[in-house]
């Protein structure tokens, strides 16, 4: 292969409001954290452990529009895009680095109003389902 490759696709839900910055020749840019979370059960204390990554999203123009439009903090939302490492200085003149996702994809998954209902309604399903035992399984009509 010959060629190099930058590619990054998330899976995350928003953690703050899309923030605007509109300049004078009519372009604009929008820019939110996107927080992913990773869950493993440790292994000596039996406890679960969830770790949060966060992800610095960065849309241009249209993209930064609509998603300023339609997402809102807790959203869950698909993004694809590169990696861009940015070098600026500080209030002290020290050199800063930020490294963000330039997205040019996204998907809306889901809102949080639709995974908050989602988690209510599984909750009241596996409530209202009743367990069947090992001796009513045997009764069945399956030929299988």
């Amino acid at each position: 292969m010959s060629g190099t490759l930058n590619k990054v696709m998330l899976i995350g839900h928003l953690g703050d409001e899309v923030k605007m910055h509109y300049f004078e020749g009519g372009g604009c840019v929008g820019r939110f954290p996107l927080a992913t979370n990773e869950t493993y059960t440790n292994k000596t204390t039996n406890e679960r452990v969830t770790n949060t990554e966060w992800h610095n999203i960065v849309l241009r123009n249209k993209a930064a529009e609509i998603c300023e439009k339609y997402l809102s903090k807790g959203d869950k939302v698909y993004i694809e895009g590169r990696l861009k490492t940015r070098k600026w200085q500080d209030d002290s003149g020290n050199d800063r680095y930020s490294t963000e996702i330039q997205a040019n994809e996204f998907t809306f998954l889901t809102t949080k109003k639709e995974s908050d209902a989602s988690a209510n309604s599984a909750t009241n399903t596996q409530q209202a389902v009743k367990p069947v035992t090992p001796k009513e399984e045997a009764n069945d009509d399956l030929p299988f």
